[in-house]
């Protein structure tokens, strides 16, 4: 028996990376997941990792900026599973320059994807939560559920060149604290996770030229090997930290164990802290 048995999740950038390792992490401990991904084939990859290993999956591709994404995922959640017990709102990418250069596309895109996604998909599961939360009332039970939103250092001290990625984030936290005071009476639990330099093929170390494509954009990723030693210095720990234990500070917040815990953002970043 899991202790998240007949627990649904929503993770939103779940076919790579992060994502891919907190649905693995919530399937392990008995979760159904609804997997996402911008592209098909990564989130399939996960579902089927997933169903090897004895858990429960579907995948729900698409970008979650997209007009009608937010409805569609959650529905598809109740169709598959019957129900919406946690939402993890984890995709995303950087799309960085310091602010004389950027684009208004580039702050528009970069808020879309970090702090109007997450609004939308949590406005699309309201009234899925409340319907349940009302029901379990009225039979005399009681079901803790939780959301779980990404955040990062760059939202809670800022950085440069990240005007867009840092007001994004910190937006996030904002949206946490207001959900927190108002889906207690669902007996919702809402916090963040702010992660620090997370080993990704977004941070991988890189001298120049690689790139990601993101609904036909093509998004410079990777850092330079020398900031990426600095950074590590600066680190506690005196590393960066991996998906997996990313995903596990993740999977925290999403057990009974943290039933009392909300409106909170935990730092994830091996002992640095902005």
């Amino acid at each position: 028996m899991g202790k998240l048995d007949g627990r649904v999740a929503l993770v939103t950038g779940s076919g790579r990376g992060i994502g891919r390792e907190i649905a693995l992490k919530l399937a392990a401990d008995g979760a159904a997941v609804v997997v996402n991904d911008l592209d098909d084939a990564p989130a399939k990859e996960t579902v089927a990792a997933i169903e090897e290993a004895g858990g429960r999956a579907v995948a729900c591709a698409g970008s979650v900026t997209a007009d009608g994404f937010a409805e569609r995922f959650v529905q598809t959640a109740v169709q598959e599973f019957g129900g919406v017990d946690i939402v993890v709102n984890n995709a995303g990418y950087t799309w960085d320059s310091v602010i004389q250069k950027m684009t208004d596309e580039q702050w528009d895109a970069i808020l879309d994807v970090h702090l109007k996604a997450p609004f939308k998909i949590l406005r699309a599961a309201q009234p899925v939560i409340a319907a349940a939360a009302k029901a379990e009332k009225a039979q005399g039970a009681v079901r803790c559920r939780k959301v779980v939103n990404i955040s990062s250092l760059a939202g809670t001290g800022g950085n440069p060149g990240q005007a867009n990625y840092s007001a994004a984030k910190a937006g996030v936290m904002g949206l946490t604290k207001t959900l927190s005071k108002e889906w207690g009476r669902y007996n919702v639990t809402v916090n963040t996770v702010a992660f620090g330099f997370i080993k990704t093929r977004l941070t991988e170390p890189a001298t120049g030229g690689a790139t990601i494509e993101i609904e036909d954009r093509e998004i410079a990723v990777g850092m330079s090997p020398a900031l990426v030693a600095a950074l590590e210095q600066m680190i506690p720990l005196g590393r960066g930290g991996t998906p997996e234990e990313a995903a596990g500070a993740v999977y925290l917040l999403c057990l009974p164990e943290s039933d009392y815990i909300s409106g909170q953002t935990l730092i994830c970043g091996g002992g640095f802290d902005m």
